[in-house]
């Protein structure tokens, strides 16, 4: 069976991080977001750290300046966000939206929360579930919850809930126990960037057939993948620059799981990359990726990182050549993947590009 491949937008705080002019980085932010909405992208995803944005604010100032695109976290936590917020905040944006809401939720890193923040993180794979199970008491009527696990929250009512009579909940995931939480209680799936082929060969059947465990349709269950395509003719800058994500993020504890690459050590590389990184150093302070920037060797990393590895677990290069990789993908269950923002684009530009690249 071959699954129709959506399009969807992500979008970070770095560009306001880096940006000389507030004004004009927010005014960018939002017109690569109406422009997605334009073009027909299904989603777009706002990433959200303890050091960045609130990305609920920005996805409450997009809801009023687009008509159709779906608008939600990609990815938010309940150690950020306490339960109770996260039900407000969606229910809000998905009122100012008119319905187009929903929740990319992960565990985030824990050594954040706990060492530097002074937050309990107890067993994230438990808070996880815990988090959508009062979620979902919440936004049904009559709207009222009670937990007595990691939250302990008594017979807690809300007064507002969301349009939608059923928000969709994806669970960003890579160990066994999270993904069983997923297949449980989600409505599908974010993998993380740099996921291979292979990986996502054993990953996708195996959540399936948890799904269905559970006593819920698997077919209804969705993929999406962060693939940050970028179409070019010229690939090789542009792997480099990823060079510098795959260091910083898949050097994390865990992350490497979804690179699984013939011919390459992925471990042993990546063990490496954290040394130069000075990743576990940052971690044990509780420092969050601001820190590990600014003492970290991205140059040093990206020598360490083969340019082949890079290119085997990303979508950048020809238009033919995505269009080939997406179908491979769309056949192996895939429901989602991420494209480049539009830049300079315009609507019936970016949308253009996207046809060129649909299997």
């Amino acid at each position: 069976m071959t699954y129709e491949i959506q399009f969807c937008l992500g979008l970070t705080h770095h560009s306001w991080a880096r940006a000389a002019d507030p004004v004009a980085a927010v005014d960018a932010t939002l017109r690569a977001i109406r422009v997605a909405d334009a073009a027909g992208l299904d989603s777009v995803w706002l990433s959200e750290d303890p050091d960045g944005w609130d990305a609920v604010a920005v996805l409450a100032a997009a809801a009023r300046e687009t008509e159709r695109i779906r608008l939600g976290t990609g990815v938010t936590n309940p150690y950020l966000r306490h339960p109770n917020l996260i039900a407000m905040s969606v229910a809000t944006v998905d009122w100012l939206s008119g319905g187009r809401a929903f929740l990319g939720l992960g565990r985030g890193q824990a050594e954040w929360y706990s060492r530097a923040l002074g937050v309990r993180t107890g067993r994230p794979p438990e808070v996880l579930a815990e988090t959508i199970d009062l979620l979902r008491q919440w936004w049904r009527p009559p709207g009222r919850a009670s937990s007595t696990g990691h939250f302990h929250v008594r017979d807690w009512a809300r007064a507002i809930g969301p349009v939608q009579s059923h928000v969709p909940i994806y669970l960003a995931a890579l160990g066994p126990r999270a993904l069983r939480v997923a297949a449980e209680r989600a409505d599908g799936l974010l993998v993380a960037d740099f996921a291979s082929v292979p990986y996502l060969r054993r990953l996708i059947p195996t959540v399936r057939s948890w799904v269905a465990e559970a006593g819920r349709d698997p077919d209804s269950f969705r993929f999406y993948v962060r693939t940050g395509i970028v179409v070019t003719d010229d690939p090789e800058p542009v792997l480099e620059r990823r060079k510098n994500q795959m260091a910083l993020v898949n050097a994390l504890p865990g992350m490497t799981r979804q690179i699984e690459v013939p011919g390459f050590d992925v471990p042993a590389i990546m063990a490496r990359v954290r040394e130069v990184m000075r990743t576990n150093e940052v971690l044990e302070a509780g420092g969050a990726f601001i820190d590990i920037r600014q003492v970290a060797d991205f140059a040093a990393a990206r020598r360490l990182i083969p340019t082949e590895l890079v290119a085997a677990v990303s979508l950048v290069g020809p238009a033919a050549e995505i269009r080939a990789r997406l179908r491979e993908l769309a056949e192996i269950g895939v429901n989602g993947v991420f494209i480049a923002p539009p830049g300079e684009r315009d609507a019936a530009e970016y949308a253009a590009l996207i046809r060129d690249i649909t299997p």
